[in-house]
């Protein structure tokens, strides 16, 4: 097998280098070779013999059906085979239709299988030796990886095409197709061509790109005239360049074309080609609805530091876009509810300046109770609606927001479902808003679609107040209630969804379905709903041979449209309608998603893409993508959180110090605890340090991660973070085994002591496996980790969560937490130490360093060459890493974060000599002389 020679491309999902590494040119000339153009033509860069010559995405646009083609041609110009992979994220909403290898003028496509039959299939090539693959999901919001890699013979070219289809969203007023453009290389041919056909005619069209310059503007071109129009980019290689002599590309980023469509009747449009209908119904013009909305947000333990912020943030805002004419109410959660209000009330002025108010004082603490969270919300509506505090003629909604499982009151999750369901009774909408990865999201899904809302998850990042803000946007403002759509029974057949408990503005309505009687001349949908001004009632009419002929007219666009966009949008509705469903129901779902899959040439949750692919040998390979589902992609990666004691097991309390400063002093702060429970700390991501002293660096861009040990004698200290711009330092120093007489075996290390100095602040914390004591000025405060507390100083704020961890956040930046491991006491060798977890690190600057701080920042690096190592069982490779050419092992080191008692294997490559080419510098050169040294 040749050594791993990936490639880029995106669109509205990134195709991106396996191992994540571009080799430049001042890096290959830190290892003295430097890679040039070869003579393959005037336009060519060459990245490890593998060029990427041409890279086209067509994008086909009919009635809101995108249809799209990406097609990348590739030739390896060495003497030499090597290993090409194909890298595609797709949007989620997507399904895979279609892809093909052609290699030496052969194809080898991908066939669309039941996924048992394609997991059958996968593991026979594996048992037999082969080579096989599954596609994962990834942590990205939008989209989801589909991954092929192939041996390519020397001088010889592959071309990929991969298609795939989906129905576009209205959104706001408008439709978008979203294409990230990143191809990491400078590419000869290189072009984004979109179609747009809309028969109702283009309102608008616009395209724009993050990375377009001004060189690049006039390369953006677009156009539309009645229901034609056309978005191109095609930058030549030279406009490519990030500088005029340089070989990198400025191609990095989003490309974004978005449109709308002109809407005549406001009954909507109804299309039919084929014996195949769709309805699109969007009306305007029409007086808005009010709005009683009811806002249940979490405030348990785990929504502490950054996502309590971000929810002060969020709210503070939306409570802006609140219209006087809207009545709302916050209920707040954790172990017990609270009301801001015993009622709803009306969006005044002075209303929403307490409301304001009142969200900016929100703390998270304790558990978290989600069933008499949501019950007390449907009870407001209910007393709402008795009282006539609200208009008889509203749209009730319930926004709820939590970041966790329940821990407290009513847990089992199916009981809450079934409590909700039976006091909404199919009257308000349940609208369930998931923070994060550690939650159950299935049962967020469950609870909302079967009380006539959506759930959808909010990703923990800098931008996650913007997200709850673009949701709430998307719900503000309602124009129709309880929309009923109707068709001739006798005439029409296999109908999508009919039924909608709320129409927004910006948003559309879409039903697709059969013409059951050839012999039907005219199609009659009767829209009934009711609006701001009382019930209406609206018809739309459609004479079958005169717009089945105009429409066939365009066929060179995308002729069978409507039945593909039918059956999409069904397989959709199945596949929602079976996450709540039980027995022989949810079976008969499972086997019409199945059965229209199949035919249909979807990839879906239910089916497999099946690759056979060329090898060496004379065994093909096999490899088989699965599209992944949401509620499961993320438990996977993170797991389940760890158990939370039984309610009751902790009792709450608050403790007010004001220690005495010291003579001259003008410290002054409040410490404030509350208990929390256990497991009530945060998710961690990217970079710790735990165990022999392990270093453990995550790179999620690359689906891996790169680990280090550092041997250093006990008693030596290390500066782990320095970021001179936060004033934020970490130290530790490291333990090693107990003393043990008579034994002159090498000794395990570990980090028994932390030092942490917040320089603005002038405050020092010193952790150790006995105590926690807080430094400020002449002013120390002792923490025992016995009991669970919390402390706000200023911008910086402590949890201690009994005998578990220590989280410590600077104010809106980062979090740094510390777990303790606890040891029996009468080991012979071992004693208890502290393990270091990093949470949104990318939020200290990029100024950051020490041993752990320099990988909060963009890491890249590129792994071939795998081979057996000397180690049985253990696999050796080369990597190439900050131009340094290095040997690393594939081993296994311990997280705790899932299972603080005995931790998780994680696999990464291991880099020798002490992290050697890999941190900057030598270990020595991060030894300081006290725990408190700044440097």
């Amino acid at each position: 097998m040749g050594r791993f020679l990936p490639f880029f491309l995106l669109f509205y999902f990134s195709l991106q280098l396996a191992s994540g590494f571009v080799i430049t040119e001042s890096e290959v000339a830190a290892e003295g070779r430097l890679l040039k153009k070869r003579n393959t033509g005037a336009d060519a860069v060459v990245f490890h013999d593998i060029q990427i010559y041409s890279l086209k995405i067509d994008c086909t646009v009919t009635s809101r059906f995108a249809h799209n083609v990406i097609t990348s041609r590739v030739a390896n110009r060495a003497n030499v085979s090597k290993e090409v992979t194909f890298d595609v994220e797709l949007p989620k909403t997507a399904f895979i239709t279609n892809f093909n290898m052609i290699i030496d003028g052969v194809t080898y496509a991908g066939v669309v299988k039941e996924k048992e039959v394609a997991q059958k299939q996968y593991q026979q090539a594996v048992s037999r030796g082969q080579t096989a693959g599954l596609v994962k999901a990834t942590a990205e919001r939008k989209v989801e990886k589909f991954t092929v890699s192939v041996n390519i013979a020397a001088a010889s070219k592959i071309t990929f095409e991969l298609i795939y289809e989906e129905l576009l969203q209205r959104n706001v007023g408008k439709y978008e197709l979203f294409i990230r453009v990143k191809p990491k290389q400078l590419v000869k041919h290189f072009q984004i061509e979109a179609h747009i056909f809309e028969p109702q005619g283009i309102r608008f069209l616009n395209a724009e790109g993050t990375f377009i310059t001004n060189e690049l503007t006039d390369t953006v071109q677009t156009s539309f005239s009645g229901p034609k129009g056309h978005v191109r980019f095609k930058p030549t290689f030279d406009q490519q360049r990030s500088c005029p002599d340089c070989q990198q590309t400025v191609l990095d980023g989003d490309f974004l074309i978005t449109y709308d469509v002109e809407r005549v009747h406001s009954a909507g449009e109804l299309q039919i080609v084929n014996g195949y209908f769709v309805h699109f119904f969007a009306p305007e013009n029409l007086p808005r609805v009010p709005k009683n909305v009811i806002f249940v947000v979490d405030v348990s333990g785990s929504m502490w530091g950054t996502k309590i912020a971000q929810t002060r943030e969020a709210l503070t805002k939306i409570l802006d876009d609140v219209i006087e004419e809207d009545h709302f109410n916050f209920v707040i959660f954790s172990t017990s509810v609270s009301l801001w209000k015993t009622s709803l009330v009306k969006a005044t002025p002075e209303t929403l300046k307490e409301a304001k108010e009142y969200v900016a004082s929100l703390e998270a603490q304790s558990f978290t109770n989600i069933n008499d969270a949501v019950l007390k919300a449907v009870e407001l509506l209910e007393q709402a609606y008795e009282a006539k505090e609200v208009p008889e003629k509203s749209a009730s909604i319930i926004i709820f927001l939590t970041d966790g499982d329940p821990t407290t009151g009513e847990t089992n999750t199916e009981k809450i479902q079934e409590n909700v369901r039976n006091v909404v009774q199919g009257k308000y909408s349940l609208y369930s808003l998931g923070f994060g990865n550690d939650l159950d999201y299935n049962f967020l899904e469950k609870l909302s679609l079967e009380n006539k809302g959506i759930a959808r998850r909010i990703y923990e990042s800098s931008d996650a107040a913007l997200q709850l803000q673009g949701f709430y946007s998307e719900v503000a403002n309602p124009l129709l209630l309880d929309v009923d759509i109707q068709y001739p029974e006798d005439s029409i057949s296999d109908l999508t969804e009919t039924n909608f408990k709320h129409y927004y503005k910006g948003g559309e309505v879409v039903v697709a379905g059969r013409i059951s009687d050839s012999d039907l001349q005219k199609l009659t949908a009767n829209i009934k709903a009711q609006g701001a001004a009382g019930d209406i009632t609206l018809q739309q009419e459609a004479t079958l041979g005169e717009l089945e002929e105009a429409l066939k007219k365009q066929q060179y666009i995308f002729g069978n449209y409507t039945e593909r966009l039918w059956a999409y949008l069904t397989i959709k509705q199945l596949l929602q309608q079976r996450i709540s469903a039980k027995g022989d129901l949810k079976a008969n779902l499972t086997a019409q998603a199945l059965e229209m899959s199949l035919k249909y040439n979807f990839v879906t949750p239910l089916t497999s893409m099946v690759v056979t692919k060329p090898e060496d040998k004379q065994d093909n390979s096999t490899l088989v993508a699965d599209k992944p589902i949401e509620g499961e992609r993320y438990r996977q990666t993170y797991g389940h959180p760890a158990p939370v004691p039984a309610a009751g097991t902790h009792h709450s309390y608050n403790m007010v110090a004001a220690p005495v400063p010291a003579a001259g002093t003008h410290h002054s702060y409040n410490m404030v605890a509350a208990r929390l429970p256990p497991a009530a700390y945060p998710t961690y991501h990217t970079a710790f340090i735990d165990g022999d002293p392990h270093f453990i660096i995550e790179v999620p861009s690359r689906n891996d991660i790169i680990c280090f040990n550092i041997n250093e004698k006990p008693g030596v200290i290390l500066n782990l973070v320095r970021d001179p711009a936060t004033g934020v330092t970490v130290n530790g120093q490291i333990i090693g085994n107990k003393k043990a007489a008579g034994k002159a075996e090498t000794s395990n290390t570990y980090f028994g002591k932390f030092g942490i100095i917040h320089k603005p602040l002038g405050m020092k914390i010193e952790v150790t496996p006995e105590v926690i004591a807080v430094h400020s000025g002449e002013t120390k405060t002792v923490f025992p980790w016995m009991e669970t507390a919390s402390l706000q100083h200023e911008s910086l704020k402590l949890v201690i969560t009994k005998e578990t961890s220590l989280s410590v956040t600077f104010g809106d930046g980062a979090t740094i937490v510390i777990l303790l491991h606890r040891v029996w006491k009468k080991h012979p060798l071992h004693q208890d130490f502290l393990g270091l977890y990093t949470l949104d690190e990318r939020r200290f600057s990029t100024q950051t360093h020490g041993l752990l701080g320099q990988f909060f920042h963009d890491l890249d690096f590129e792994v071939y060459d795998i081979h057996p190592g000397s180690d049985p069982g253990k696999s050796d490779a080369t990597m190439i890493v900050k131009g340094n050419k290095l040997t690393v092992t594939r081993g296994k080191q311990i997280d705790y974060r899932t299972d603080l008692k005995h931790g998780t294997f994680v696999p990464c490559w291991f880099i020798h000599n002490n992290g050697k080419g890999l941190i900057n510098g030598v270990s020595s050169d991060y030894v300081v002389s006290t725990l408190f040294d700044t440097m």
